[in-house]
């Protein structure tokens, strides 16, 4: 595997590596930047790989200069866990590092390169942004794989646009010989009751699923802004007694001392020896999702987080709980009610009925 430094990566490491092999595999060869993520940070803290082939993206987020003398062994294995994180066939990820071989360092002087991975340093950024605060110390090497779902290659034609994540899963499929997909999963009715009518989604999702990941599905699909706090409580499944709840931030722990932390926590530690949940968003307004298990999938070969099926519309946030929203619909279902007008310059966009376009089956991203 050839990696090609730039020049701020190679006076890091304190290396001076030779040019790079130009009849090397693009797919075996990638080009990797040290940059800056937040600005009140003295030193670069965040490794950035591209796919010569593909513009694949792995980042690995605080990476300090003592940590550099382990520097290829980590890109390694932040190249594999960024594709299993996307739950590639583990079989593929594999064969390709084997194929790969070892880290070979050469200097980059491709300015094409050049400039992919420094645009996907700053969008990496974007996303480490989002997640972390950068005081805290969290190590992350799967980072970039957010990344790698948007649109590259703008050229002035939508025709040679392409997605890095397809085009890598396409080649290493070609390469190996394998198929994409094949893992665990279940497939999840979550119901929302909201009294006048049921919001329902029905979902595949990958068996070793985080908890935070699972939350973010669920943003995604009710159409929620996660704008507040939220956990998750496992039901017996004969009397529906809760038997632990899931919590994200430690300051939730002072008020339920019994609760865990979800970090690290993955469905199948309790599905399907347990069949029953409850997502509860904004503490407020306390939508409480219930979360059935439908079937488990032993073998899927598709994509997931999937969208199977949506009916229902979610309610606007803050609208003030089941009692505040069935107050605002019957308004909104009442032009010639006196507070139609403000009450509808209020929601803005949202709409009585369901889009189309948001009921339509589709990988959810997140």
């Amino acid at each position: 595997m050839q990696i090609a430094l730039t020049k701020k990566l190679a006076d890091a490491m304190g290396v001076n590596p030779p040019p790079a092999n130009e009849d090397e595999n693009p797919l075996f060869s990638w080009t990797a930047n040290w940059t800056n993520v937040w600005d009140n940070h003295k030193s670069e803290d965040m490794i950035v790989l591209v796919n010569n082939a593909t513009r694949y993206t792995v980042a690995i987020y605080q990476v300090k200069r003592k940590d550099l003398k382990n520097v290829a062994e980590m890109m390694r294995t932040a190249i594999s866990n960024t594709l299993l994180s996307m739950h590639i066939n583990p079989e593929i990820v594999e064969e390709y590092l084997r194929q790969a071989g070892q880290v070979e360092f050469s200097r980059n002087r491709n300015r094409q390169t050049a400039t992919w991975v420094t645009k996907a340093g700053l969008d990496c950024a974007f996303t480490v942004g989002k997640e972390y605060n950068g005081i805290e110390k969290v190590f992350s090497d799967t980072v970039g794989a957010s990344v790698n779902y948007r649109y590259v290659n703008y050229s002035g034609s939508t025709n040679d646009r392409y997605v890095p994540y397809r085009a890598m899963i396409n080649l290493l499929s070609e390469l190996t010989e394998k198929q994409a997909y094949k893992y665990r999963a279940f497939e999840l009715l979550v119901t929302l009751d909201l009294e006048v009518y049921k919001a329902v989604r029905r979902i595949i999702v990958p068996a070793d699923l985080e908890f935070e990941r699972l939350h973010k599905v669920l943003q995604v699909v009710f159409h929620w802004n996660n704008y507040h706090l939220y956990d998750f409580t496992i039901l017996d499944g004969s009397h529906r007694i809760p038997v632990v709840r899931l919590v994200p931030f430690e300051d939730d722990l002072d008020y339920d001392e019994d609760a865990i932390l979800m970090k690290g926590h993955t469905l199948s530690e309790f599905f399907p020896k347990q069949q029953h949940m409850v997502y509860t968003y904004d503490m407020g307004d306390n939508w409480e999702h219930e979360i059935q298990l439908v079937r488990v999938i032993e073998e899927h070969d598709k994509e997931s987080p999937y969208l199977l099926e949506a009916s229902g519309q979610t309610p606007p946030e803050d609208v003030g709980g089941i009692g505040g929203f069935n107050d605002f619909r019957e308004i909104m279902l009442n032009p010639s009610h006196p507070e139609y007008e403000e009450v509808k310059e209020w929601a803005q966009y949202w709409t009585i009925e369901l889009s189309d376009w948001n009921s339509i089956p589709r990988v959810i991203h997140v």
